[in-house]
């Protein structure tokens, strides 16, 4: 009797074990809440369906519900490699893609090291790449202006530099590997002078060379050159003038403005490019004479007077000028200002707030001597412009075009190349030094030689200079 009590109540113990082991079979089968078909107690990531399991980080929380797949300390939708653990986040390009998973990492052909890339003297900018003058433009050409353009569709950056010869157009995309794609020739004879501007994926192109008119050519050819480089033709020729030492383009408008024509006395010419390929005369302004240079803008500033209208600053070798020029038919002329030691009032730029405008006068080191001067005018009331501070350089050398972007005015200064300032303190009238790197290595004199223009605008941080004697030069900031 007591043995048969023993056997039944084993009967019940193994029976039951087996229905608890049956049991966790069956509440693991039905434990899977993502589908995945791996159960709950092994999935790596409960609620979301990853049947691979894929733990980079090995941290035992599947990647497609870990925030930090890399376990860096940067989560992934910060992260510019979220798969590699970089913490640092290095990306000497600047291209958002972490240097540690970059397979098209571009690095400068020579660092800036103790002073130097390569021969030229720098501080803080590294030499991306460098192409010659003659391989631009032929034998025995020399550079002159230069401009940019990102292709919106691929996100390339083309550089556009003006020769004696030609205008050319070099891929930077890879800034320590440019390519040159190709030229446009001058329309007629060569000329030292040349400049270029663009617009919807244009380039209008101008040149003093006599009877040249405006060359426009659209850009989105370079993303099918086949065998460079190649020589182009105009997808539009405007001959409406016919020599001209500048071109302004008001991107918001989509006007463009010649100056320095045989038109209007030399005063801004006015062309409708709404249209690019067909460029419409629409009058001009003369009433203030020759214009060097100018910017010209739809004004957005401080002075209420005057905010959405079409604002042209006209820097005209002894004064700056500021007209309103929104009726094309009529254009008035707002205010004007000069200042001491006027030598040769050559081209200025607005600060990004519109309080301030930054200009260089060409001649006054050879005419009154002393370091680089920069003038400083406030343009908080248009009305009533004035003069605010002016700063001296370093070097004895000529100022030519200046440009500014996020605080900082890119200066190409001939003999002593790029000169960068920070002008956060502009309005304290402080301007401090930020870095530079001089492409004419032999000297920093007073003189006509070295950096003729500079392009600060692409995303990348890639800056193109173009140089008399030297051609093109990639540049970046340098990241230590």
């Amino acid at each position: 009797m007591k043995l048969k009590y023993i056997l039944k109540t084993v009967s019940f113990v193994l029976i039951g074990l087996i229905m608890a082991n049956c049991s966790n079979d069956v509440d693991d089968v039905i434990q899977d809440n993502d589908g995945d078909t791996i159960s709950n107690q092994v999935d790596n990531c409960i609620d979301i369906a990853n049947e691979n399991q894929l733990d980079t980080d090995g941290d035992g929380l599947g990647d497609v519900c870990d925030d930090d797949d890399d376990n860096d300390g940067v989560m992934d939708v910060d992260d510019n490699c979220p798969l590699t653990a970089n913490p640092n986040q290095e990306d000497i390009d600047t291209d958002g893609l972490g240097d540690i998973c970059d397979d098209n990492l571009a690095l400068p052909q020579y660092p800036c090291e103790d002073g130097f890339a390569d021969i030229y003297p720098c501080d803080g900018y590294d030499l991306m790449a460098h192409i010659p003058a003659a391989s631009l433009g032929g034998a025995g050409a020399e550079g002159n202006d230069s401009w940019g353009w990102t292709d919106p569709t691929t996100g390339k950056e083309y550089a556009l530099v003006g020769t004696t010869t030609c205008a050319a157009f070099v891929d930077i995309s890879d800034a320590s590997s440019p390519i040159l794609l190709g030229t446009l020739p001058t329309a007629t004879v060569n000329s030292i002078w040349r400049d270029i501007k663009v617009y919807q994926d244009h380039a209008f192109i101008v040149s003093e060379a006599g009877g040249h008119g405006m060359q426009v050519f659209d850009l989105t050819r370079l993303r099918n050159v086949a065998n460079p480089p190649e020589t182009f033709t105009a997808d539009a020729h405007y001959t409406e003038f016919g020599n001209a030492h500048n071109i302004v383009i008001n991107e918001t408008s989509g006007y463009a403005y010649a100056v320095g024509t045989n038109t209007f006395s030399g005063g801004p010419h006015f062309i409708n490019i709404q249209n690019p390929i067909v460029p419409v005369a629409a009058g001009g302004y003369a009433t203030d004479a020759y214009s060097h240079d100018a910017q010209v803008i739809t004004y957005n500033g401080p002075d209420a007077d005057h905010i959405g209208k079409e604002i042209l600053i006209g820097s005209n070798v002894n004064e700056v000028v500021i007209v309103d020029i929104t009726d094309k038919a009529n254009p008035v002329n707002i205010s004007s200002i000069g200042y001491s030691n006027i030598g040769y009032t050559h081209q200025g730029w607005f600060t990004e707030d519109f309080n301030y405008f930054m200009l260089g006068d060409e001649t006054d080191e050879l005419g009154f001597g002393g370091n680089t001067r920069t003038l400083i005018f406030d343009f908080s009331d248009l009305d009533n412009p004035s003069l605010h501070f002016e700063y001296l350089g370093n070097t004895l050398a000529i100022d030519h075009n200046l440009y500014i972007k996020d605080g900082l005015c890119y200066q190409s200064n001939y003999t002593a190349g790029l000169q960068v300032l920070n002008i956060t303190d502009i309005a304290g009238g402080t301007l401090t030094f930020e870095g530079s790197f001089d492409t004419y290595p032999a000297n920093d004199s007073t003189s006509f030689h070295g950096v003729w223009n500079v392009y600060p605008y692409f995303a990348s941080g890639n800056i193109v200079i173009s140089d008399i004697e030297g051609g093109l030069f990639i540049v970046r900031k340098s990241v230590n």
